[in-house]
């Protein structure tokens, strides 16, 4: 065969060769653990028979109003929770989730996602306050703040007459017994909570002899008024405004 290799030594090196690819081939596909392992989404848990489920990150739990519940969601709340006031402390008043009050409530806060009810009872016994000083003092500039313009005209018309007589008005606010929200609605894009107050009041006009026309300065009146306040939810202006007053029935 000259220089070449021997006929013995090739066939001998073909043998191994066939031998080698065929152990390859029998591991081909085959997971040793030491592979890397594919791209896969890390929220969905690879199937197995013994596989456990995968929590999901949680969503946000405000649900809109059309949502449906389904069978894995949380179940609806049996009562909801409002902002109240009785011998000049806070408090929350529990209501049933399927009262008209709830529906009303949860309806303002869908369309104003900053409406506390605790913290809206504290600001509108503020604004009653404010309002009652400013009335009894003739304030018409911090009333124009704090009433709607057909409410403000009501008001500002009672000083005009009041100052037309020379009579004056005191009022003393002894303070705030009890304040409830006991109606909530949206009308529109308007946003509209009705409070009832009972507050302890001294009320005294004067004429201009300072001859007490009306009142008693010795007496402490307790006043019972429903007052609704109302609010643009689709305006950047945060105030609420005075809209109706009204006596109970």
């Amino acid at each position: 065969m000259g220089n070449g290799f021997p006929f013995f030594e090739i066939v001998l090196l073909a043998a191994v060769a066939v031998f080698l690819v065929l152990r390859l081939r029998s591991t081909l596909g085959k997971r040793t653990g030491f592979e890397e392992r594919p791209d896969h989404d890390p929220f969905v848990q690879d199937q197995g028979e013994n596989d456990n489920v995968v929590n999901l990150p949680n969503r946000d739990k405000r649900e809109s109003a059309d949502s449906e519940f389904s069978e894995d969601s949380e179940a609806p709340p049996k009562e909801v929770r409002t902002g109240s006031m009785h011998s000049g402390k806070m408090a929350e008043e529990v209501i049933p989730a399927d009262s008209v009050l709830a529906a009303g409530l949860s309806d303002i806060a869908r369309a104003d996602g900053s409406f506390d009810s605790s913290e809206f009872v504290k600001g509108a016994g503020m604004a009653f306050e404010m309002v009652i000083n400013s009335y009894a003092s003739g304030d018409k500039n911090t009333l124009r703040d704090l009433l709607a313009e057909d409410i403000y005209r009501d008001f500002q018309s009672g000083i005009d007459d009041r100052n037309a007589q020379n009579y004056t008005h005191e009022t003393v606010m002894v303070g705030i017994s009890d304040a409830d929200i006991i109606e909530a609605e949206m009308s529109g894009r308007h946003a509209l909570v009705t409070m009832k107050f009972v507050s302890e009041q001294v009320n005294v006009t004067r004429d201009a002899n300072e001859n007490i026309v009306d009142g008693d300065a010795n007496h402490v009146a307790k006043v019972t008024d429903i007052w609704t306040f109302s609010r643009d939810t689709h305006s950047k202006n945060p105030n609420w405004l005075l809209v109706e007053t009204r006596s109970p029935n």
